[in-house]
């Protein structure tokens, strides 16, 4: 009982107070692959950025950021990368189920800064805009959060004039931060 009360009283901050505005740096990887593609495979690239979360509620906060993601796929046959890098803006409401354990969605816009097919570059071909549905989870300890979310693409990729498939971003991501208030 005693442990219980320990892990309690630690956690217990682990969520943002009425009110309060936080920041996080975070850093880690994405897992990505285009939907609908021929012969591809998943891409692991980096995300790193901030996001910043309000507390609305006792247990509900907005939470908006900035990220750089470093999306696309490998082709399964050749030795061929996609590169798909973003700027990507999450708006996400965050609920907070206990202390420390949060789910989350919403709305992500991200703006295409870099495509190339190997060493060949094909922004022209690609759609200058991406939107997704960010879902996830996150974990607090002691002001370290592990987030875990998936992106659910739905816009296209490339052009209508470039190819005639529905091609759009899937993209799992998984990242550290440190959360401080501000």
């Amino acid at each position: 009982m005693i442990a219980a009360m320990m892990v309690a009283a630690v956690t217990a901050n682990a969520q943002n107070e009425v009110g309060q505005l936080t920041l996080m740096p975070k850093v880690g990887i994405n897992i990505s692959s285009i939907t609908n593609g021929v012969d591809n495979k998943a891409k692991v690239g980096l995300v790193a950025g901030a996001e910043f979360e309000y507390g609305i509620a006792e247990s509900f906060g907005l939470q908006f950021g900035v990220l750089y993601s470093m999306q696309g796929d490998k082709a399964k046959d050749i030795d061929m990368t996609e590169k798909l890098d973003y700027i990507n803006i999450p708006i996400l409401a965050q609920y907070y189920v206990i202390p420390g354990l949060a789910i989350k969605a919403g709305l992500q816009p991200g703006f295409l800064v870099r495509a190339k097919d190997g060493d060949t570059s094909i922004k022209e071909y690609c759609n200058k805009v991406d939107l997704s549905i960010p879902v996830g989870i996150s974990y607090e300890y002691e002001h370290f959060v592990l987030d875990a979310r998936y992106n659910i693409g739905l816009t296209k990729v490339y052009k209508s004039d470039f190819t005639d498939r529905s091609c759009r971003n899937s993209v799992f991501a998984i990242t550290l931060g440190y959360k401080f208030a501000l």
